[in-house]
């Protein structure tokens, strides 16, 4: 009788009957896999949410939802994602820390304790009302709402009952503290009392403790492109930001401190050994923006170049791409070019690998990035561009080449590795990532038997060498013009 057999699960080499064995098989994919390039981490402070714990956001409103509203707190989280929506960011992942002394608004309902979910000074805005419901007999409404958390409502015969509809809600606003089974059910309304936020928490609450996952070490494998801490304007995080953005593929984006010379920023950057493509260090020229709730606030630099880079191709640098919602500087004040940045100091900065933002930009009067560089002073790696396509392509491969580990070695197994990347650098090159220079393609793979000898296969090593080469950035861009009467102009095909 024939066999349907799913694909490996079939020994053909011990088949004792003769008959007809039909092996089911999936359909092969030898793609690899984008990975994500707008993802940003950001780890603050907020009135209201989860400490420690990732969330996954999209927009301002999301992040009001979750983490309450906005607060004159220059690491307040609402706020950073705020100021990155404005330079094209959409997706966010958002940690939120406190300094431990932060508490949950709670009040009493009858004999029945009415706790915030979370601690914050959010948890005061929320009011309770216990009704009776007029057109069934015996049951009793639990009413929950704030006017930027949102509202919902659960349904019971009794207190008891009423805690395991809080307690099943995952998304619930509040807990239920009983203090025994039995305790009568009071209708009346409550608003909620004495949450606060705590103080603003020190830099090194924002970093966290590897071992167990707070801070930015949160974002372990979250697969974030990009991160910063929001509103840290300290030196001292940043060579545990930079180990950081290098065991996560993570281009981490650092601020100086407020008001900080030039010469303090050459001297810390110096005194901390900064010299990494995973570490972007922005000069502490924090910039003005005027929010819409809180009005003008002084807000990082870093947050600006993070928002910036979060939107853009992985391929693009932040060089000369215009910044929206500034208005000013802590060293232009709020005249964009009265005190701008002269050619030396431009030059100092550049030359010790630290990025500014600043009014004018080479492209004219607006604010911008003014050197799209990372922290290290090796021309070959130091763009943007280096950091984020570097760590783009890595995740990629990383993400989807592991479905080779255990398969056997031969030509078929080589044809197929090289298949899928040359497929997936093929897709990056119609994308416009990579670019053809000289009628050239930028990339080459190799995986054969020339860089597979027998003697390493048989010890179970499987070698692809991959090369790709990337589009340059146009950092210095010089026009040779000749004019006058003298001049003896000759033309080509193409120049008119």
């Amino acid at each position: 009788m024939p066999q349907l057999i799913q694909s490996g699960a079939l020994n053909t080499a011990a088949l004792p009957v003769p008959d007809l064995y039909i092996q089911i098989a999936q359909p092969e994919t030898l793609l690899v896999s984008s990975s994500t390039t707008s993802l940003l981490g950001i780890i603050g402070t907020a009135s209201w949410g989860p400490v420690d714990v990732p969330s996954v956001i999209g927009s301002v409103g999301q992040c009001r939802e979750v983490f309450g509203g906005k607060r004159a707190w220059g690491s307040n989280l609402s706020v950073a994602v705020d100021v990155a929506v404005h330079q094209g960011a959409s997706q966010f992942c958002l940690v939120r820390v406190t300094d431990d002394t932060d508490s949950a608004a709670q009040a009493m309902l009858g004999a029945v304790r009415i706790r915030a979910r979370y601690t914050g000074s959010a948890g005061n805005g929320l009011k309770i009302s216990l009704t009776k419901q007029s057109y069934r007999d015996g049951i009793f409404i639990l009413s929950i709402a704030h006017e930027e958390l949102g509202s919902t409502t659960y349904s019971g015969v009794d207190w008891a009952d009423l805690q395991k509809a809080v307690s099943r809600d995952v998304r619930a606003l509040v807990l239920v503290e009983m203090p025994d089974d039995t305790v009568a059910v009071e209708t009346g309304s409550v608003q909620l009392a004495g949450g606060t936020d705590g103080a603003e928490p020190a830099a090194a609450r924002f970093v966290g403790v590897s071992e167990s996952k707070t801070g930015l070490y949160a974002l372990t494998s979250q697969g974030c492109s990009l991160a910063t801490l929001a509103g840290v304007g300290d030196t001292l995080p940043m060579a545990a930001m930079l180990a950081f953005g290098q065991s996560e593929g993570v281009y981490m984006i650092a601020a100086g401190p407020r008001g900080e010379t030039l010469a303090q920023a050459v001297q810390s950057k110096t005194a901390l050994g900064l010299w990494s493509h995973a570490l972007k260090y922005m000069h502490g020229d924090w910039l003005w923006w005027n929010d819409d709730t809180l009005g003008l606030q002084l807000v990082s630099p870093a947050l600006f170049a993070a928002g910036k880079l979060a939107a853009l191709s992985p391929e693009q640098s932040g060089l000369n791409k215009p910044l929206t919602g500034i208005v000013g500087s802590q060293k232009n004040g709020f005249e964009a070019t009265r005190f701008g940045y002269s050619m030396a100091e431009l030059a100092l900065l550049v030359e010790n690998g630290i990025d500014v933002i600043c009014n004018p930009s080479p492209g004219g009067t607006y604010w911008a990035i003014r050197a799209g560089h990372n922290t290290s002073l090796n021309s070959a790696i130091q763009s943007d561009a280096y950091t984020r396509l570097t760590n783009y392509l890595a995740r990629a491969l990383e993400g989807t080449m592991g479905q080779y580990v255990g398969s056997v070695i031969n030509d078929t197994l080589f044809g197929n590795i090289r298949a899928s990347i040359l497929g997936f650098l093929s897709n990056l090159l119609s994308q416009g990532i990579l670019g053809v220079t000289g009628g050239v393609l930028p990339y080459t793979v190799l995986c054969d038997s020339s860089n597979n000898p027998i003697e390493r296969i048989a010890t179970g090593y499987v070698q692809a060498d991959v090369q790709v080469r990337y589009q340059g950035i146009n950092e210095k861009f010089i026009i040779n013009l000749q004019g006058g009467a003298s001049v003896s102009v000759s033309t080509v095909s193409g120049s008119v």
